[in-house]
């Protein structure tokens, strides 16, 4: 039996555009490069949850920053906490874990801010842990015993977090 040239691309072609598809939707949902954001990178160390500290704030703005040389971008709030202080970066996720609108926040809003300080290249900047809003919204992205990153979390472990508000 002789399959011609058009039979086997009928065959192949559904296939390999069916593994290219499977390919990609699993790069896409698992960054296999967190630029300079896994657990054991510099920025990371960084964080000490011992060191932990709150404050309260009005939200100025959000500004995408670039923690450490080589990192991928990230999302981080601009607040004060009054408005003769200066303004204070908090760093809080990266732009592919989270972006301003998931966030949910705006210009304006008062807020109580959880994190650890941290200098960066002579800089200091709030590495921030959760934001709260209220007393009914809060935005968390470390968790409060050891300082982990939501980031890091499997689909399982970040829902029950996320449910535990």
């Amino acid at each position: 039996m002789k399959r011609t040239t058009l039979q086997l691309a009928r065959i192949c072609v559904p296939i390999i555009l069916t593994m290219i598809l499977t390919a990609a939707t699993v790069w896409a949902g698992t960054p296999k490069d967190m630029g300079g954001w896994q657990a054991d990178s510099a920025y990371n160390r960084l964080y000490n949850p011992a060191e932990r500290e709150k404050f309260k704030a009005t939200v100025v703005r959000f500004k995408r920053v670039v923690p450490m040389s080589g990192m991928s971008p990230g999302v981080a709030l601009v607040v004060q906490e009054s408005k003769d202080d200066e303004p204070i970066v908090v760093h809080l996720c990266p732009e592919w874990f989270a972006t301003k609108k998931d966030i949910g926040l705006k210009k304006g809003d008062r807020v109580k801010v959880y994190g650890a300080w941290a200098e960066i290249d002579g800089e200091d900047v709030f590495i921030g842990a959760k934001v709260k809003k209220g007393d009914f919204y809060q935005f968390k992205v470390r968790l409060t015993s050891n300082g982990k990153p939501f980031w890091l979390m499997d689909k399982e472990e970040l829902d029950r977090e996320r449910a535990a508000k």
